[in-house]
């Protein structure tokens, strides 16, 4: 009944069904087995995303909203009984305002492109992860993504002004604010960032732009333990100030195992108990003499063992090849478990101490490779048991890494949202009343139901 309906109000160039429906769209990357949805429907504009809501939520059907595709929870896999909403076509840059320091497009578009639309323009879209060649600005919108330069920038939901937004029942939300300062009633737009599609479809968005950076310096460091790590961390924000754009970490079990699977070079002499990526950036131009003076003192104080400094873009990007290898996590690892949690800074160390430690207690074989976004207390952990092969005991796992992470304080999601995966577990995170007035948020939007069912509070 849908797909007809569908085929009737939009034609076949808008809703695919059946097996004519691309394997992509079966799937996200969060490992979950591929599902055939009803159908898919890839709108062309904003009206058309509202006639497909208007439908299936007359007559009850699921919909699923798909971006890239590239995330790790299940947030954009499909149903089974339901359609999946691909924003593909929805890909366009509609504006970039210097004046206004804003850029105005369309959900679908790449991350990748919207950056270069605004560096053409001499602007700054500051939100930068690893996946921004594949990932669309609606994806990141409605997990409220984090990335590389969170410790300077904010997350997602600190870079977006306004939105478009299409509710449940096909009604369009307007809600496109350019300005910085805008406090007439409620900031509508904040219900959608994160929300992963359960409360409504976000199909156009303005960001904010920053100047910039004319000057900017790399450079990655070997530190002696995890103590040195926080102390350098303390001693790059009094020295760079709002300079200090990027701390990333590695621990030995991800740096050693990540080297030689990827093949990179390993620019420092020797090996170390911490590694760290620190970048500035800004209109100084003695942002490098202020980056080698951090580190020449942090040297002297024996917080830096060694280190090296980029000379250009190439080498620039030699130091963030290890970082930034992730993608090969199936070719040098095979099947992982991947966690993505908040754990305050003064717990860190006792944190990785005791998650490796703990895994390996309980499977002897296991890898367990500890990195991430330390400037903003963001973990990434993946972990392998070679023993249990495609088998990995998954849900053990997950049980031990969160209960821990919620004994520490901290969350079971800092950048990569909920889906399906970090349902059950929410609760480790967030309190009762906040979870039932997020429920209630929900039955007031999607009264039916049929935004992304079973996904996150849902």
């Amino acid at each position: 009944m849908i797909v007809e309906r569908l085929l009737a109000e939009l034609g076949p160039d808008i809703v695919t069904a059946g097996d004519d429906i691309p394997d992509r769209n079966r799937k996200d990357w969060s490992g979950l087995p591929p599902v055939l949805p009803l159908a898919l429907i890839r709108p062309r504009n904003t009206d058309q995303v509202a006639a497909v809501l208007r439908l299936c939520n007359a007559l009850g059907t699921p919909v699923v909203t798909q971006g890239g595709l590239s995330g790790l929870c299940g947030g954009a896999h499909p149903l089974a009984g339901g359609v999946a909403l691909s924003l593909e076509r929805m890909n366009r840059v509609l504006s970039v305002d210097p004046t206004q320091a804003t850029l105005t497009a369309e959900a679908g578009c790449i991350l990748q492109t919207a950056q270069a639309a605004a560096a053409d323009a001499g602007m700054l879209l500051a939100v930068d992860l690893g996946g921004r060649g594949s990932c669309t600005l609606g994806g990141i919108i409605s997990t409220n993504a984090g990335g590389n330069q969170v410790l300077r920038y904010g997350m997602t939901r600190d870079h977006v002004l306004g939105l478009t937004a299409v509710l449940a029942d096909g009604t369009v939300l307007p809600a496109m604010n350019r300005l910085l300062k805008n406090n007439v009633g409620l900031d509508l737009k904040q219900l959608f960032i994160g929300a992963e599609g359960t409360l409504g479809v976000v199909t156009e968005a303005v960001f904010r732009l920053h100047p910039r950076p004319t000057h900017s310096a790399t450079a990655f460091a070997g530190l002696p333990d995890s103590a040195a790590m926080l102390a350098l961390l303390a001693r790059a924000r009094a020295a760079l100030g709002p300079m200090l754009t990027s701390f990333e970490v590695m621990w030995p079990s991800f740096y050693d195992v990540m080297q030689a699977g990827s093949g990179a070079a390993h620019p420092l002499t020797g090996r170390h108990g911490v590694y760290v990526i620190v970048e500035a950036g800004g209109f100084d131009p003695a942002t490098r003499d202020r980056l080698e003076s951090l580190l020449a003192e942090a040297m002297e104080a024996g917080v830096v063992e060694d280190a090296v400094i980029a000379a250009n873009l190439r080498e620039e990007r030699a130091l963030w090849a290890v970082r930034e290898s992730v993608s090969q996590y199936p070719r040098i690892l095979g099947p992982i478990t991947p966690f993505d949690i908040g754990i305050p800074l003064d717990r860190m160390i006792a944190a990785v101490a005791a998650l490796e430690s703990r895994i390996k207690a309980r499977w002897p074989d296991a890898q367990t490779l500890s990195y991430g976004h330390m400037g903003d207390s963001n973990l990434h952990l993946v972990v392998n048991v070679p023993s249990c092969g495609a088998a990995q005991p998954t849900k053990e796992i997950k049980t031990l890494v969160y209960d821990l992470t919620r004994d520490l304080g901290g969350t079971v999601s800092a950048e990569h949202g909920i889906g399906t995966l970090k349902r059950d577990v929410m609760g480790h995170s967030r309190s009762a009343a906040e979870l039932a007035t997020m429920r209630t948020i929900k039955a007031a939007l999607d009264p039916r139901g049929i935004l992304n069912p079973g996904k996150v509070f849902a």
